[in-house]
């Protein structure tokens, strides 16, 4: 049901947009938006037949929120058990999702106590295509969500933030941090994260498991929502090793009609594990001189190189290689997610303009967060979106278009490289886990909250630049410091994950590394 608009409403709403009316002029406009307000309302009520993504398995229970004994590396939000086929890649397997990524019956939170008690009425297309393959969901992952990036500011966001399952009093980094710590511990066999800057490669670096983003449109984004650019969104698996992380993504990628950023390019399945054991010998791995870029943890750095020299010595070739528009990326990156951000606020999450399925529910609930809750919103949020407005109004839409405009360049510069090369080598993160900063007083943590964009540039400066440009980039722990991960980046050409991974499986092999916690025994 809707009301009816009022003068004063109709007065208001023009003015934001720049148009002054008489009391004449009102008075028509207001009794005309009424009239076409009923005729909107009239088609939202129709109940003709709309296309929507199938739902397997509907029989379920809801599950609960798991207590401290059930969950003490607070990686979970809620836990449940969905079983699947019989039968497929992930049959046995247990998989964790992101809570922002649709379970149907399954409570979603996106990581904001505004959205509490909203329980979406169908699935993702990754949780359809886990369960076709025999997985089990298991559960929806803590993360920072639009609670804002606040363990980064010694906050624990609108929920709890996951414990390091290798020192506690260490950040897990973001946003996926539920999900890697939920593999790093054994409470899943693989998590299903979500990537829009770093998301997934970053947690998975500083909890020690393997982190992939695949190329973007490759694993459809249907059912899963944030505050950015449709543009750079991506999901990807999680899991302890690259065969585990390799079998999961061939279980979740391919075409999905239901979803906006599916491409033509996009194939309907894909092969990673053929040749995933094939050996480094024919690889040529390209060292990238500017993901070295100081400052860099000179012993994270030479772990980095370690292992780099760990599959030489396997038969895989090593060259350095220069792209300096890497040093470029992240600026032009963050300049379109800051206009995507406005532009997401003004569209319920889920934009406009492109041909898929847009989930009514969940659009409208995100929306109501969004206008009528926002004083609840970290303040992280609350400044983008309005340094998001304030860019608009003083460039006009200037930074979203040389934002998107500059992205061919950048990515053709990265394309030329891996012409030369199979993949690209750098580290993933220039830090191992940072600690926790100390809590903020109550009074104080929303000014701290304001320096996490400044703050976030550096430990997302080899991450956020393949979002941008899309191309598959995977998180490999290849060592430690201090009893702290370390990570490996490998990049590769789009939609040639498979080469990503079979590079990764050399490097995982070369360097043997044991990624368990101390102490901190899998079930």
């Amino acid at each position: 049901m809707f009301s009816q608009p009022r003068v004063a409403e109709v007065r208001a709403i023009a003015e934001a947009f720049g148009v002054h009316l008489d009391a004449e002029e009102l008075e028509a406009y207001t009794a005309q938006l009424g009239e076409q307000l009923t005729v909107l309302d009239e088609f939202l009520q129709d109940p003709a037949e709309e296309d929507r993504p199938p739902l397997l398995f509907p029989e379920r229970t809801p599950g609960h929120r798991p207590g401290p004994d059930e969950d003490p590396h607070r990686a979970w939000l809620w836990r449940c058990e969905v079983g699947g086929a019989g039968e497929g890649l992930l049959a046995g397997k247990t998989v964790g999702f992101k809570d922002h990524i649709s379970v149907a019956g399954v409570p979603l939170t996106i990581g904001t106590r505004t959205l509490d008690g909203f329980v979406p009425d169908f699935d993702a297309t990754v949780v359809t295509n886990v369960l076709a393959a025999g997985g089990t969901v298991a559960g929806k992952n803590t993360h920072h969500g639009f609670g804002g990036l606040r363990s980064m500011a010694g906050q624990l966001g609108d929920y709890w933030d996951a414990v390091n399952p290798h020192d506690q009093t260490r950040q897990t980094g973001g946003s996926s941090s539920g999900s890697a710590v939920a593999v790093a511990v054994g409470d899943a066999d693989v998590a299903i994260g979500g990537d829009q800057g770093g998301s997934i490669r970053h947690p998975a670096a500083y909890c020690g498991v393997v982190g992939m983003k695949p190329t973007f449109g490759l694993v459809s984004h249907m059912g899963a929502t944030y505050g950015g650019d449709p543009s750079i969104d991506h999901l990807g698996p999680m899991a302890r090793t690259v065969a585990e992380t390799a079998t999961a993504l061939e279980a979740i990628a391919g075409y999905d009609p239901f979803d906006q950023r599916t491409v033509r390019e996009v194939p309907d399945h894909i092969d990673v594990l053929t040749k995933l054991d094939d050996g480094p010998e024919d690889l040529t791995i390209g060292v990238l001189a500017e993901g070295f870029d100081q400052p860099i943890e000179s012993e994270l750095r030479d772990a980095v190189l370690v292992a780099i020299d760990a599959v030489a010595e396997a038969g895989a070739k090593v060259v350095r290689i220069s792209v300096p528009e890497h040093r470029q990326a992240p600026a032009a990156a963050g300049a379109l997610q800051l206009a995507g951000y406005r532009a997401a606020r003004g569209s319920g999450g889920f934009g406009f303009g492109a041909r898929g399925f847009y989930p009514e529910a969940l659009i409208g609930a995100l929306d109501r967060s969004f206008t009528m809750e926002a004083d609840q919103l970290a303040a992280y949020i609350k400044f983008t979106w309005m340094l998001g407005e304030l860019s608009q109004r003083n460039f006009h839409g200037a930074v979203y278009a040389k934002a998107q405009n500059r992205r061919p360049a950048i990515a053709r510069a990265y394309d030329r490289a891996l012409g030369e090369v199979d993949v690209l080598a750098m580290p993933t993160c220039h830090t191992v886990a940072p600690p926790i900063p100390a809590m903020a007083a109550p009074a104080d943590a929303w000014r701290r909250e304001l320096d996490v964009p400044k703050r976030i540039g550096l430990s997302f400066r080899n991450l956020q630049p393949f979002n941008y440009t899309g191309h598959p980039a995977l998180a490999l722990p290849c060592g430690k410091v201090g009893g702290l991960p370390v990570s490996l980046q490998l990049v590769g050409r789009h939609f040639d994950d498979a080469t990503v991974l079979r590079a990764a499986r050399a490097c995982e092999q070369a360097v043997g590394y044991d990624s368990a916690p101390v102490g901190g025994a899998r079930r």
